[in-house]
């Protein structure tokens, strides 16, 4: 064997076990060999309160942390620490702190999520695509449009159907696809039948190459509830255009408790409850998230017994104030447009005004069960219920998850209130995440916990790990 052979050395981070010579890094980029030795290229990464909000990442060594440290100040993340796998082992880290008087460990490792993905919430009254459209990276399918919500267009993307159910082309776009997402970088996804997109976590949704300003206020039904009294005794009729629902005052509830006249106003579209119109429209980019340009097309003939006269003023408005038209009934009783009154604006621009920002929120969604929790405890299932429990407190980078209940340790996170480059990957494909479990000593000794492993947070500053001892510090995002 030649000595360039024997020089490489066998990397058991992850299932590919990469043979990676020397000052090279392995297939996902995450470990190199420095010297014969397996090392971790990202530093480990510690939340530390001490640095100001907003401030430069700043590494650290061990002779730079003051004497007087505080437990309280730091919290060592799984960014940086190294993985579990293969998970016969302890976790790379097992941190015991002493907050308030009580000895406190985390449970500090990178975990290989297959069954990984993400919901993507976009803040658009723009149509994206049908419920259960695909979703495409570069032609491959990486998941779907699910619900809409109020105000908001979701995404399903990701799950281990795509990372490993179908081609090695799906996995690898649909890994490379939530890496990006989920470190807060832009992805261009496009929906079948629907609309091209810009995603990016923290950032305004850019919709058919324009960027998204807000979301709506409210449906229409919503938005005459909130500003029929501003109208009273400026116009006549008011409608407000809604993909959902089109609300009309007059015939509205508000409308009637401010004894608002009829009007004689008739609206193409299925009636649900007095004022409420629902299919005025199909879905689309135009007026109130739907597909018409023109809002008088939503318009049957007016009714003169109902109260239809000539002059009569109509103020029609979409659910974010982006589209506003004022019209008056000639003699036919037909609406021709006219100039905007000054007496209207400020309404219309109060409905703006009261639209918040458009933005894209991704939570990285995971199922942490397997062997991982052998690297926690030697009984996998007491850590479950642990964590079921409320016991155990689970958090990525540092940052709050929300546990979904039932069987098994199903977690979501919000992207953004994680450390910069929290997240990796490994070419099976699957994505590594920061992982967290946080509990009492005395409880994570009644569980099995690797009791011997745990080591003091000054020991970890001063030593490193196994795959490293670079640290750096950043302030933590959110709550720990």
């Amino acid at each position: 064997m030649s000595r360039r052979q024997t020089d490489k050395i066998r990397c058991d981070a992850c299932p590919v076990m990469c043979y990676i010579a020397p000052g090279k890094v392995g297939a996902c980029d995450r470990y190199t060999n420095e010297d014969g030795r397996l090392v971790r290229c990202d530093p480990l990464t510690l939340l530390d309160r001490r640095v100001a909000a907003g401030g430069e990442v700043r590494p650290f060594l061990a002779a730079d942390w003051p004497g007087n440290l505080s437990a309280d100040d730091l919290f060592v993340t799984g960014v940086g620490s190294g993985t579990t796998y293969p998970d016969y082992k302890p976790a790379p880290f097992i941190v015991s702190r002493d907050i308030e008087g009580v000895d406190v460990v985390t449970v500090v490792t990178e975990a290989i999520f297959s069954y990984c993905g993400v919901k993507v919430k976009i803040d658009t009254d723009r149509h994206l695509g049908t419920e259960t459209a695909s979703v495409r990276v570069d032609g491959e399918v990486i998941g779907h449009v699910t619900t809409s919500e109020y105000g908001s267009q979701m995404l399903s993307l990701g799950g281990v159907e795509h990372l490993t159910g179908g081609s090695k082309a799906e996995g690898r776009a649909t890994c490379a696809a939530l890496l990006r997402l989920c470190n807060r970088e832009p992805v261009d996804l496009e929906i079948d039948g629907g609309a091209a997109l810009t995603v990016e976590a923290g950032a305004a949704p850019i919709v058919d190459g324009k960027r998204e300003e807000r979301m709506r206020v409210g449906c229409g039904s919503a938005t005459i509830g909130m500003f029929a009294s501003q109208w009273q005794g400026l116009v006549d009729e008011v409608v407000v255009v809604d993909d959902h629902i089109t609300g009309v005052v007059s015939e509205h509830q508000a409308g009637k408790v401010l004894d608002w006249p009829e009007s004689g106003i008739r609206i193409r579209g299925h009636r649900s409850t007095p004022g409420r119109y629902f299919k005025v429209a199909g879905p689309g980019p135009g007026w109130g998230g739907t597909d018409i340009e023109d809002p008088l097309s939503i318009l049957n003939p007016w009714l003169e017994k109902k109260g239809a006269r000539a002059g009569l003023s109509l103020l029609m408005v979409s659910t974010t104030g982006e589209h506003a038209g004022y019209y008056v009934l000639n003699e036919a009783l037909v609406p021709e447009p006219a100039p905007m009154p000054e007496r209207l604006r400020a309404s219309v621009g109060l409905i703006a005004e009261n639209c918040e920002p458009a933005l894209c929120t991704v939570m990285f969604q995971a199922g942490a069960g397997g062997s991982l929790r052998s690297g926690v405890t030697r009984n996998p299932v007491a850590l479950t219920r642990s964590v079921q429990s409320g016991e155990t407190k689970v958090t990525c980078g540092g940052a709050a998850t929300y546990i979904w209940p039932g069987g098994g340790i199903t977690l979501m996170v919000d992207v953004t209130r994680m450390p910069d480059g929290a997240f990796g990957h490994v070419p099976t494909p699957a994505l590594v995440a920061p992982l967290e479990f946080t509990l009492p000593r005395a409880t994570y000794r009644a569980l099995g916990g690797h009791d011997s492993a745990v080591r003091a947070v000054r020991d970890v500053l001063e030593r490193g790990g196994e795959y490293g001892s670079e640290m750096r510090a950043v302030p933590p995002e959110g709550p720990e």
